[in-house]
């Protein structure tokens, strides 16, 4: 009976975690079905991140859970990261600047999906992104790309509990990613009541 009740007493806690999150989404998705329609997919099951050790490109180890906390822009590629990867990371920087004073509650990330050396002229913005190395593998188990496409051809949203949520449609450009962005603006504007910026600006004080 203690056990039952327990269980039940831990399950009461986890809504009321989660409830604000819900409730974003609910705002986002349900009560604004006159606006124009998402250019994002929504990820229904919206697996949360891996507890799997990453590395940064100095060799220090970081968990892939130290990046809740902050929504996340992310993307992933071999390091060797081709023209696609490269515009991604373009991007990413991009999307995050255009936010203006909400920049500070989003990340952008890549995972590095192999061991290959970064080039030399990626350095630079894989100093300003999140850039971990994490096994192909656990990437793939985690993240899906859209039917027919390839994993490194989407950016991803993850949200500040760590819940992989939306995904772009594969090569997003530059005539498009103003359509990101607006998913972005209202989605930052729909958690605006639970979520603050966070470990971005703390690292932007480090910095």
């Amino acid at each position: 009976m203690q056990a039952r009740s327990g269980r039940w007493k831990m399950l009461a806690v986890l809504l009321v975690c989660a409830a604000p999150v819900l409730a974003s989404y609910f705002t986002y998705y349900v009560l604004r079905p006159s606006q124009q329609r998402s250019y994002g997919e929504l990820i229904a099951e919206q697996p949360g991140l891996p507890e799997v050790q990453g590395q940064t490109l100095d060799g220090r180890s970081v968990n892939l859970s130290s990046l809740k906390g902050q929504w996340l822009l992310l993307s992933t590629s071999a390091g060797a990261c081709g023209q696609r990867c490269q515009d991604h990371l373009y991007l990413q920087r991009q999307l995050r600047e255009t936010l203006g004073r909400e920049k500070d509650r989003l990340d952008w990330v890549w995972l590095i999906s192999d061991q290959q050396p970064v080039p030399e002229k990626i350095l630079p913005a894989a100093e300003q992104a999140t850039t971990l190395r994490v096994p192909a593998a656990v990437i793939g188990n985690w993240l899906k790309p859209e039917a027919g496409h390839a994993l490194d051809e989407h950016l991803y949203v993850v949200d500040p509990q760590g819940h992989w949520m939306m995904r772009f449609p594969a090569n997003m450009d530059k005539a498009t990613a103003g359509k990101a962005k607006r998913d972005l603006e209202r989605l930052l504007r729909a958690s605006a009541s639970w979520d603050e910026a966070g470990r971005a600006t703390a690292d932007a004080a480090r910095k």
